[in-house]
């Protein structure tokens, strides 16, 4: 059944709607709370889609909402084809999409493919013996003759990637926590599996996936030693500088060459569909984009991928802006990136970029904008359109792993993980009458939607302005760009499609900046919020401001 034979629902069948789309993420623990249990559910997002609708938004993408033991808050999976019961049923999600549709919204769900929960069906039966039916299942090894590790490769949870079974006398490999044992997609049973799960969705009235950790599916069947990797090479932006996993080279844990065929595999479902699109993540900080390009190439495996480079600690400054995205199309010029500024991962990038602007909220305004103008489809996290800080959480109050285990240099994720603010006047900021798993904030209350509601001059009203701009001139979504210039705090560039050219221009400083107007004349465009004025064929732009104009 097709999307517009869809009982109310509102959205076109469009193959190509996920380019240049402007998805917004929901990490559904943190949106609303609608049972009073301290959690949000798919009852409390279903209820809060007119908000996302009314920032024009294209797309939600739902964190992950499967049944889990919840050692990293759903990143654990133990059932892929249910909703654990924190979060709701079945008949919640169906309402969630069907509400979603009538709103013109489409629906992304977060697949954890790579890894499963210890505590999943297949895991408890493969490690019962050596023999069994799923024995295979997983990435299971013998250790070396003095009992350690069969190599050196490192969970990014910290320590060794691998796990000792005292049933099996094997470790296990896992990526990540050691209840998230890695699957084993060498094994053609698995990718069945996997594949099956893509098409219980599907069939359930999705519209595409985010693809968690998508470049760790596969691993060196030698189980090879990764190589150190030189401090020279080194960078943040995968995993923290306290994180050891930063001093190798991963060559062999992760980002194999069998995983294009299967990436193939998955695409091949999708394309049953109408209309269905992919994101994967891709998490690596040598070769992240070279492997973004290999994903998205050729027009069967991934539509678009999830970049790091703008999660990364530095700062955006034109030249980087620039940088970035000239290298990811000479790493993949058949390829369509996903940028994204936050997420449930990362400092939120108020906080990790702009400490010391005096103005934050021109600051916020200038980001979004920027985002907003780059070539690629778009994420938004949930409360980056109120400009929310990051939050600072007591020891006490973490829940998250990564971050206990490397309290206090690194805080972990918890501080971007706070409840939603919906209502300065209600308890907890209107996320729910119980108290919150997370605390919520007290400094986000001034900037809760009902503060910035109907306020022109808010973050919020911002977002909601800009999108409608943006929606207004197609060359944002679907065009080419042309990086006109990069110098000191100004960064210049055309974005084209068809008939349409747009001169962009960002002062990307707290100080007022010039930047040259184009040879060609330019017709300066409104319904952004900015100001700017135009001199002496220049355009003098106030700090953390842009301006925009027609090529004529």
């Amino acid at each position: 059944m097709s999307m517009t034979e869809m009982s109310g629902s509102t959205l076109e069948v469009d193959k190509d709607w996920w380019r240049g789309a402007v998805i917004y993420q929901i990490y559904p623990r943190s949106y609303q709370d609608s049972n009073g249990d301290g959690i949000g559910d798919l009852k409390g997002i279903t209820a809060r889609l007119p908000h996302v609708a009314s920032l024009g938004a294209d797309a939600i993408w739902i964190s992950p909402f499967f049944t889990s033991p919840m050692k990293d808050f759903g990143y654990d999976v133990s059932n892929y084809t249910d909703v654990d019961g924190i979060f709701g049923n079945l008949a919640d999600f169906d309402k969630l999409i069907a509400e979603a549709h009538r709103l013109g919204i489409r629906v992304m769900i977060d697949l954890v493919l790579s890894h499963t929960s210890d505590q999943h069906p297949w895991f408890v039966e493969s490690r019962g013996s050596r023999t069994n039916a799923k024995a295979d299942w997983y990435v299971w090894a013998d250790s070396k003759p003095d009992g350690t590790p069969p190599n050196n490769w490192l969970s990014i949870f910290g320590g060794s990637a691998w796990a000792w079974d005292p049933t099996r006398l094997q470790y296990y490999l896992h990526n990540f926590l050691t209840s998230q044992p890695d699957l084993n997609l060498h094994n053609p049973d698995v990718q069945e599996a996997l594949l099956a799960v893509e098409r219980f969705w599907l069939e359930r009235g999705v519209d595409g996936f985010r693809l968690d950790t998508i470049n760790f599916y596969f691993h060196d069947k030698q189980l090879r030693d990764n190589p150190a990797l030189a401090p020279e090479r080194r960078n943040a932006s995968t995993a923290p500088t306290v994180n050891p996993y930063n001093y190798q080279e991963h060559l062999y844990d992760k980002n194999q060459p069998e995983n294009l065929a299967f990436l193939k595999r998955f695409r091949a479902v999708m394309d049953e569909f109408p209309a269905i699109a992919a994101v994967g993540e891709v998490g690596d900080s040598q070769r992240g984009l070279e492997i973004a390009g290999e994903y998205t190439s050729g027009g069967d495996k991934m539509h678009m991928c999830y970049a790091f480079e703008f999660l990364a600690p530095e700062a955006p400054t034109p030249e980087r802006v620039a940088e970035v995205l000239r290298d990811f199309h000479k790493a993949a010029p058949e390829g369509w990136a996903c940028w994204a500024f936050s997420n449930h991962d990362v400092v939120r990038h108020v906080s990790r970029w702009g400490d010391g602007v005096a103005d934050q909220d021109a600051y916020a305004k200038l980001l979004a904008s920027l985002l907003l103008s780059l070539r690629g489809s778009v994420c938004i996290y949930q409360g980056e359109e109120l400009a929310l800080t990051e939050a600072e959480l007591a020891y006490e109050d973490l829940k998250d792993p990564y971050g206990i285990q490397f309290w206090p240099d690194f805080k972990g994720r918890d501080g971007c993980r706070t409840p939603m603010v919906w209502d300065s006047a209600a308890v907890n900021g209107g996320f729910g009458d119980a108290k919150p798993w997370l605390p919520v904030a007290a400094e986000h209350l001034k900037r809760a939607v009902s503060v910035q509601k109907g306020n022109e001059a808010s973050v919020m009203e911002h977002y909601r302005r800009f999108l409608q701009f943006r929606k207004a001139h197609p060359a944002f979504a679907k065009g080419e760009i042309e990086f006109r210039g990069t110098d000191g705090p100004v960064l210049a560039f055309v974005r084209s499609h068809g008939n349409e050219k747009l001169f962009c221009v960002f002062n990307m400083s707290g100080a007022a900046a010039a930047a040259d107007l184009p040879k060609e004349p330019v017709e300066a465009l409104e319904g952004h919020g900015f100001a700017a004025a135009i001199k002496d064929n220049k355009v003098n732009l106030p700090a953390w401001s842009a301006f925009f104009a027609r090529l004529v």
